[in-house]
């Protein structure tokens, strides 16, 4: 958990960082920005606000560590606080690089950085990377000889932050413990900050294991065991509560406990856990076999769990328990579901 009540700001540097498709080039900053009290308050609620999330990445590169951009340009801001400019600098010519989709926007670039911001109760330097993309048009109320008038003017809202990235100075030599904020979208233009820009992925830490894990789960269930053994709706939904059951139970996974627990027959068990081993060799990451659950993951996570029955169009039947009260068959009138109950509310 991040907390920024006590942070300010050290150092800041502000450019300007165009599409290089569209040829909008660079311009460069001579120097760091002087604040006042009153702004930096702004700034440090306009940067920091929005990380709320607790999934948090680190940098990597496929070969060497020390040959991914940013990881290098911000050690070298951690080891010396005055290299903040010098290294703003090499990170706008980084980010221009990166700016080859014909839908990224030019905007207003920010290397920040803070002392004494708080993750999980530890107290941290960090240096955060921000971009300003979209302006809005803000009204500007004028009383000029008893007489009001209105003009327009464009700025950027500082409750929208469009990208940002705060790195902690903990967890070097991995990659650092690196929070990310993107508000474009899902699309390519997007894509580059964290893919291409940062070049960042998740950590293997209890909420990743916990993500992975529960979405690993559910696949199993709605798409694996209907392909290979023909299993009903109700049976899946009935798998799926028994799995969200056992999250909300347990403070720690493991996957053991979870099988002889959830799936029970030896089959199924067999073959969730060749359905995991193909999973991970085809995305090329691991999940851990024992590890601590994170409760911000599975409530997250849980809402994915779709524990309904579609009827053609209008018809829905929720279940979250007793799945033994609902009995499917066909008579010579279609297909049915029989639901039995005790009391009705």
């Amino acid at each position: 958990m991040i907390t920024y009540l006590d942070a300010y700001i050290s150092t800041n540097s502000l450019h300007f960082v165009g599409n290089k498709i569209a040829d909008e080039g660079i311009s460069l900053s001579k120097n760091t920005i002087v604040i006042d009290h009153k702004l930096e308050q702004n700034l440090i609620s306009y940067f920091l606000t929005p990380f709320t999330s607790e999934e948090f990445y680190q940098f990597y590169h496929e070969s060497d560590l020390a040959l991914n951009e940013v990881y290098t340009y911000v050690s070298k801001i951690f080891d010396n606080g005055e290299q903040l400019y010098e290294q703003s600098v090499n990170l706008a010519k980084h980010l221009y690089e990166q700016s080859i989709h014909p839908k990224i926007k030019g905007g207003e670039f920010y290397t920040v950085y803070f002392k004494d911001c708080i993750l999980d109760g530890e107290t941290l330097d960090a240096v955060g990377l921000f971009k300003s993309e979209n302006k809005d048009t803000f009204l500007k109320v004028l009383q000029e000889n008893d007489n009001f008038n209105l003009q327009t003017e464009k700025g950027i809202n500082i409750k929208k932050l469009d990208k940002g990235c705060l790195i902690f100075n903990k967890d070097r030599e991995n990659g650092y413990i690196v929070a990310v904020v993107d508000n474009a979208g899902r699309g390519v233009e997007a894509r580059y900050w964290l893919n291409d820009f940062l070049h960042v992925r998740r950590r293997k830490d209890e909420y990743t294991n916990t993500q992975n894990f529960m979405t690993l789960a559910k696949n199993f269930v709605t798409q694996e065991l209907p392909k290979e053994l023909g299993t009903s709706k109700t049976d899946q939904i009935d798998l799926l509560n028994k799995s969200l059951d056992f999250f909300k139970d347990k403070d720690t996974c493991d996957i053991d406990d979870f099988t002889n627990e959830v799936m029970i027959e030896p089959d199924i068990i067999e073959k969730f856990h060749h359905y995991k081993q193909r999973c991970e060799d085809e995305s090329g990451t691991s999940i851990n076999n024992s590890f601590s659950i994170s409760e911000t993951a599975r409530k997250k996570q849980q809402r994915s769990f779709k524990r309904v029955i579609q009827l053609d169009k209008k018809i829905k039947i929720v279940i979250d328990g007793n799945s033994q009260n609902i009995e499917q068959g066909t008579d010579k009138k279609g297909k049915f579901y029989k639901v039995y109950y005790n009391e009705e509310k």
